[in-house]
């Protein structure tokens, strides 16, 4: 099947099975099962952060891996974990058994993800930030249908008990058939790999495996970039846990509505990425990066102001808008800096301190919430985002279409 189809448009259709797979189980599949198990806020912010945690071990020995064996076979190797984990979900008894196969699943991202990338990356030459945002805007299709899609599995009708574990069983099924589908389809994407190294004994790979690594991760630019996404994936991780657990909790919404709202953020997300990856190959990277970081900090600050579903659907969707003007610069101003040889390795560094972000955010929130309310809670993650705001304008600076370090 994808023998008809052009390299980038067969990567955008693995991609989106596989994120459908991965949205699936997840918002607010996830932190309502955690609940169900009788977590508490700490518990469930935990549950839903862990999967991020393997990324932060992985994501860079994957991105440095792909470039000494190929970005396709290390690609496919994440694939199976998207096709075979979600079904052990059914096995889930308790919260232990969850957070393990939590952690586990993690490696379908940290190990696809970067690589992904970096294959798009490979062909985009000086459209890295149109590519890479259109291939992100359509794969993340799969996380716009897959929040909702897990609400309406999950959703009873009105004064109907909570959820059951068939509820929650079913959308794991649902998870893992698309994660099949996803495995399927990758097998003929694997041909012609020219980004593996050919004939490299086992020493001389090791060797371009080290050097790759301490290559991009010396390079300070890479780590602010990197570093301004993180925290700004903070406050997209603590939405992901905590988003469906207010609205239903205390705006009073159903499960339904709970995955619409995370649908409206990804859907803003991914129309508005394109257009802002193709305004940063024109004119600059920092400016978007800037404005997105004030934009998620204010809307994310908001959130607890609110409880209609109609002004939280508005404030996710200027969330997105943000989350756009961020990523689509990030990683490709990451790519610009480092050699082609190596974008597997910078990827996955960059990859790393993103998941740093995304796998804080829940922990942070859940701790904060089980001291605080929503309000306090919300308002110190945003402050943090504010208050790295400056900072990246002062450290980084751009010198026509090239950036140094000030």
């Amino acid at each position: 099947m994808t023998t008809l189809l052009s390299p980038f448009t067969a990567l955008c259709s693995v991609g989106f099975f596989a994120r459908l797979s991965y949205a699936l189980a997840r918002s607010p599949v996830l932190p309502l099962f955690a609940l169900y198990l009788g977590a508490g806020p700490e518990a469930i912010g935990f549950a839903v952060g862990v999967s991020t945690v393997t990324g932060i071990f992985f994501k860079l020995p994957s991105g440095a891996l792909s470039d000494v064996i190929g970005r396709k076979r290390t690609m496919l190797i994440g694939l199976f974990f998207f096709a075979f984990m979600p079904f052990t979900y059914l096995l889930v008894k308790d919260y232990s058994m969850l957070i393990v196969i939590r952690f586990v699943h993690g490696l379908a991202t940290a190990i696809y993800g970067p690589v992904s990338m970096a294959v798009v990356a490979d062909i985009a030459g000086a459209k890295k930030g149109e590519m890479l945002s259109w291939f992100s805007s359509v794969t993340i299709i799969g996380n716009l249908l897959g929040a909702p899609l897990g609400g309406f599995i999950l959703h009873r009708s009105p004064g109907a008990p909570t959820p059951s574990i068939a509820d929650f069983q079913y959308a794991y099924l649902a998870s893992g058939f698309a994660g099949l589908f996803s495995l399927f389809l990758a097998f003929g994407v694997l041909r012609k790999d020219k980004s593996a190294s050919n004939g490299d004994g086992l020493k001389a790979a090791f060797l371009k495996f080290i050097s790759g690594i301490k290559e991009v991760v010396s390079d300070k630019r890479v780590a602010i970039t990197s570093v301004m996404e993180g925290l700004q994936n903070m406050t997209v991780g603590a939405l992901e846990a905590f988003l469906p657990i207010y609205a239903i909790k205390v705006a009073g919404l159903n499960e339904f509505q709970a995955g619409i709202l995370w649908g409206v953020q990804v859907v803003t997300t991914m129309l508005s990425k394109p257009v802002m990856g193709k305004t940063s190959d024109k004119y600059g990277r920092k400016a978007l990066i800037t404005v997105g970081l004030l934009i998620c900090a204010v809307s994310f600050g908001l959130i607890p102001v609110l409880k209609g579903f109609y002004l939280l659907m508005l404030t996710a969707a200027f969330f997105g808008l943000g989350e756009a003007l961020v990523t689509s610069s990030g990683a490709a101003f990451v790519a610009d800096l480092c050699e082609e040889k190596h974008f597997g390795t910078a990827m996955g560094t960059f990859g790393t301190i993103f998941d740093i972000g995304h796998a804080s955010g829940p922990i942070l929130a859940g701790f904060l919430l089980a001291r605080h309310d929503y309000l306090f809670s919300f308002w110190v993650m945003a402050g943090v985002l504010l208050l790295a705001t400056p900072i990246f304008i002062v450290t980084v600076h751009v010198d026509g279409d090239r950036v140094r370090k000030a």
